[in-house]
């Protein structure tokens, strides 16, 4: 996999060629969005070292920051540049695709192994009930905006602001669970993740070598990330894909390929504890941090980024959540369970494609 990603930098060079020689703006975009993921990729190896390093409070503290790094870089991105339709689908497709797809493909592929697999029910139902929070607070401006007359942009944007406040609150209440008052819930997931780990106690990572590392693809990303925002409205009209279809499918897959690879990987030996926090836990983060960080941000920088999200994307993460919920709640997992998760994944997938327009 790693030789994958390094083969796959080739793509930085040629999409920065293609941006400064004026290449077809198709071009841009899929170079770009192609260069995003190996970045992405070394992003998270390089936060896994200096984790080992740091030790268990300050790795997790790191893993749990820069978990969706790439994802917020995209979306800020997007953000600045007034795509606010386009940084809701991208919120709403990274939740369902982590829960959907990436979770789908993990209990296929571990179960077509291993016939049926066990994980700790409590972690993966405790980061369900917070998903089922964040459907509370995508609901409620979205009910607000839809049962109110004459409601302003900016009184929504305000409500979305307080949401997010408190979103960001409990998202720290989180961490604090997992990684102090609670943390025995989710040794099973740090155990696993030590095996995987190639590095001996004999030979511990070099920290600035992997800090620079960390910035530089951090950089590499914003770059790249610049790139695929700029081409991104052309492009999807060449391609003939509607914009909604691209932000909720498309972006969300680029940003997230690395860590789908990695649930799948820990699946298939057997991990599935890992599998599922990983899955299940970078929605919780998009929904808890990432969504709320973007509409303060969008507050602060005069764009109307705010809370109330098309009803067919907040119908979907609901969706998502529903059948993820009721799927773990035994703490098993069978290849037609993640199969479901796959087919619920085809049908939304093949909605956002019919979708009209973005909204908001």
């Amino acid at each position: 996999m790693n030789k994958i990603f390094l083969g796959m930098l080739l793509f930085i060079p040629i999409s920065i060629a293609a941006h400064f020689l004026h290449w077809e703006e198709t071009i841009v975009f899929v170079t770009a969005g192609l260069a995003i993921i190996p970045l992405a990729a070394f992003m998270g190896t390089a936060t896994e070292e200096i984790a080992i390093v740091v030790g268990p409070n300050l790795g997790g503290l790191l893993n749990a920051t820069f978990g969706n790094a790439t994802e917020l870089i995209l979306a800020f991105i997007a953000l600045k540049s007034g795509l606010i339709g386009v940084v809701k689908a991208t919120i709403t497709g990274s939740i369902i695709s982590n829960l959907l797809l990436v979770l789908g493909f993990s209990m296929l592929l571990g179960g077509l192994r291993f016939k049926e697999q066990t994980f700790q029910p409590t972690v993966a139902l405790t980061n369900s009930s917070l998903m089922n929070l964040a459907v509370i607070s995508l609901l409620v401006p979205t009910a607000v905006e839809y049962t109110s007359s004459g409601i302003g942009e900016q009184t929504i944007q305000r409500l979305s602001v307080a949401v997010a406040v408190i979103l960001i609150i409990v998202y720290g209440l989180t961490l604090l669970f997992s990684m102090k008052t609670h943390a025995y819930l989710f040794d099973v997931g740090v155990a696993d993740l030590e095996v995987d780990e190639e590095t001996s106690e004999s030979a511990k990572p070099n920290i600035a070598l992997w800090t620079g590392v960390l910035l530089a693809v951090t950089l590499g990303v914003a770059i790249e990330s610049e790139l695929l925002v700029e081409a991104f409205e052309a492009a999807t009209e060449s391609l003939g894909l509607p914009a909604l279809f691209t932000g909720v499918i498309l972006l969300p897959i680029i940003g997230n390929a690395a860590e789908h690879a990695t649930a799948v990987t820990v699946a298939i030996k057997n991990k599935m504890d890992l599998s599922v926090s990983v899955a299940v836990g970078s929605s919780m983060q998009i929904a808890l941090f990432v969504a709320p960080v973007l509409v303060i941000a969008g507050w602060l920088i005069g764009q109307p980024m705010d809370l109330d999200f098309n009803p067919f994307e907040l119908v979907s993460v609901a969706v998502s959540v529903l059948i993820v919920n009721s799927i773990c709640a035994d703490g098993k997992s069978n290849w037609l369970e993640g199969g479901l998760l796959l087919a619920t994944y085809m049908v939304l997938s093949f909605a956002f494609f019919f979708h009209p327009v973005v909204s908001g």
